[in-house]
């Protein structure tokens, strides 16, 4: 097994494009390792981009913020501005693992490890973010829900690295919220998961919404039906009934020991509730 830490981003695409056998990237390694000490994989080269300064970044601008994708999950945490504008995606990231954890963890290697139960993930797609992704041939943006395309499987061509999470400004009367359930309050993943992100108008009429749920189907779900409810609505008490109806029948999840289908069906229902009011109480701050 080789270990290289490269200084630019260019080296770490060649190096992972060059790759005769198995390359791995490493960035919080909090996913990676545990794989590995598991026996699930074994790279023959593992590419350590932390000492690539760009990808170590958080940058605001008038477009809004660009997150590198070495960024611990920590970092985004004491962000203020950061926190400010995106709580709920904020809300996600700090609920990775423990508070050691979020010291090396990220939101890409969150979204790349392709999990269903990924607390970042939901949060990020109910905000629209987008992946910005480079490889030898060039330069994409997608969104993030379509990084993900089956559990342990993402979208990216050999030879690709997600270089930042782009977030938009935050128009005004607008906001964000996520919540999961796990059976512990830390050092767990998702049962069931959700996030809702929603402008209003002057007169607290929702205008535009997004609704994604996590560990509900086997990627990150965005529900358009449960948009459908929200947009013209004050998300008032029979709007986030209807909600949650729709949230629980648009669920794909399975049973295992964590949870069963008729379970993570109803606790999404619920969660949606929770965070669409959320969600509403913080855009009527703005």
């Amino acid at each position: 097994m080789r270990y290289i830490r490269p200084s630019s981003l260019e080296d770490a695409i060649g190096l992972l494009a060059d790759a005769p056998g198995k390359a791995a990237i490493l960035a919080g390694g909090s996913d990676l390792l545990v794989r590995m000490k598991g026996g699930f994989i074994e790279p023959e080269l593992i590419i350590d981009i932390k000492a690539i300064d760009a990808l170590g970044r958080i940058i605001e601008s008038d477009e809004g913020f660009v997150i590198g994708a070495a960024v611990p999950c920590a970092v985004l945490g004491e962000n203020a501005a950061l926190r400010h504008a995106w709580p709920g995606v904020v809300e996600g990231a700090t609920l990775i693992g423990s508070k050691q954890v979020q010291g090396r963890c990220t939101i890409v290697g969150n979204l790349c490890n392709a999990s269903p139960a990924a607390d970042s993930v939901p949060a990020l797609a109910a905000a629209g973010a987008k992946a910005v992704i480079r490889g030898p041939a060039g330069s994409r943006t997608v969104a993030v829900e379509m990084v993900p395309v089956a559990p342990g499987r993402t979208s990216l061509a050999p030879g690709e690295i997600i270089e930042a999470i782009l977030l938009d400004k935050r128009q005004r009367y607008s906001g964000d919220a996520y919540q999961r359930f796990t059976p512990r309050t830390e050092m767990d993943i998702a049962v069931v998961s959700a996030a809702v992100n929603l402008t209003l108008d002057d007169r607290g009429v929702v205008v535009s919404a997004r609704v994604a749920l996590g560990a509900a189907a086997p990627t990150v779900l965005l529900v358009e039906e449960a948009t459908n409810i929200l947009v013209g609505s004050r998300v008032d008490g029979s709007t986030l009934d209807r909600l949650a109806e729709v949230c629980s029948g648009a669920c794909r999840p399975i049973d295992d020991k964590r949870g069963t289908v008729e379970f993570r069906r109803k606790v999404a229902g619920v969660l949606a509730k929770r965070v669409a009011l959320a969600a509403y109480q913080r855009a009527g701050q703005k």
